[in-house]
């Protein structure tokens, strides 16, 4: 066995519906393809999952089939597990972010990130839906991009131009989940992750990586170039991980700021004694298999979470894969659109 150890991760699925095709190829594939290479090279190698289980889509359509978030993702977690069982992928370990190791995982991470003076507090105006009678996460809210002028694009990304927006930077928007323009922003109290304070480390971390796709750098840079703001790590819902601070127990954590944690969580949850091997160790390489969409969170977002807690290697090589695409447009769970497994 080489020293060397290889911690293998791929991208964690959004359990609101079943996986396509595109999720295989965008990073289960791939990626266990490179663990069992690692492993047939006598590299100390783990390959390690899980699924993305909480935020307001799993919400929304726990509503809509008249059940719970809960049983919702209980439901979704056992066809992808099935699916992934079928392909025979050789995961050390597939675990939820629903389950308690990762929700107490999570609150001691962004517990140190807070005393440590990366979260700040702030207010933000949240998309509030006067028709639902419910706030809107960032991708339940669309509208004309105000970049390329894309009719359909997310209040957290254009598909189209690839652009990272807020929800108030949509031109008309509207609600996803009733189809109407009857929107408003509310400003409510939230928890900011200060990427400014972050931003120079991350650009001397970027510039000196020597192993990732081109393509991958220069989405990163931008987002540097750009100028890195404090993002909201905080939402006004009910399903998700509880913040643990006075004054914010109504809240609960975004899923952008914890989801990535989970590839903590699952290793932690595969050998509580071992997993800091993988994650601290000197002679550890971190190895992230992921779709273009995952780009800027696991290039600036989740990194700017671990250089902030401490303690924690970087990336050393974040694998982003293209879009597949199926007749005019890319492959989607949430949209229905590709070919999949059920």
């Amino acid at each position: 066995m080489k020293k060397e150890r290889r911690l293998v991760t791929a991208a964690l699925p959004y359990v609101n519906n079943i996986p396509h095709l595109g999720n295989i190829v965008g990073s289960h594939l791939p990626a266990d393809i490179f663990a069992r290479y690692c492993r047939l090279n006598k590299y100390d190698t783990i390959f390690i999952g899980g699924t993305d289980e909480h935020g307001t889509p799993i919400e929304v359509a726990a509503i809509k089939n008249n059940t719970t978030p809960q049983k919702l993702a209980d439901f979704y977690y056992k066809k992808h597990k099935e699916i992934y069982d079928w392909f025979n992928f050789s995961y050390d370990n597939f675990s939820r972010t629903s389950k308690e190791i990762h929700h107490k995982t999570t609150q001691e991470f962004l517990k140190k990130v807070y005393a440590n003076g990366y979260i700040k507090k702030g207010e933000l105006e949240i998309p509030y839906c006067k028709n639902c009678n419910i706030y809107l996460a960032d991708r339940y809210i669309e509208g004309i991009c105000p970049v390329c002028s894309y009719q359909n694009a997310r209040g957290d990304q254009c598909e189209k131009c690839g652009k990272i927006l807020d929800p108030i930077d949509l031109h008309k928007p509207r609600c996803v989940i009733c189809n109407k323009d009857n929107i408003i922003f509310r400003k409510v109290k939230h928890l900011f992750l200060d990427l400014t304070k972050l931003s120079k480390r991350l650009e001397k971390w970027i510039n000196t990586n020597k192993v990732w796709r081109q393509q991958v750098k220069s989405i990163a840079l931008a987002w540097i170039k750009e100028g890195l703001k404090p993002r909201c790590i905080t939402r006004n819902l009910k399903w998700g991980i509880k913040v643990p601070f006075k004054g914010y127990e109504e809240l609960v954590y975004y899923v952008w700021a914890e989801a990535a944690i989970g590839y903590i969580s699952s290793t932690k949850e595969w050998n509580k004694n071992k997993w800091e091997d993988y994650w601290k160790g000197k002679n550890s390489k971190i190895y992230h298999f992921i779709g273009k969409d995952n780009i800027p969170f696991h290039t600036i977002l989740f990194p700017a979470e671990l250089i902030a807690h401490g303690g924690y290697n970087l990336p050393y090589n974040v694998v982003g894969l293209q879009y597949l695409n199926y007749e005019g447009g890319k492959f989607s769970k949430s949209k229905q659109h590709g070919v999949f497994f059920f």
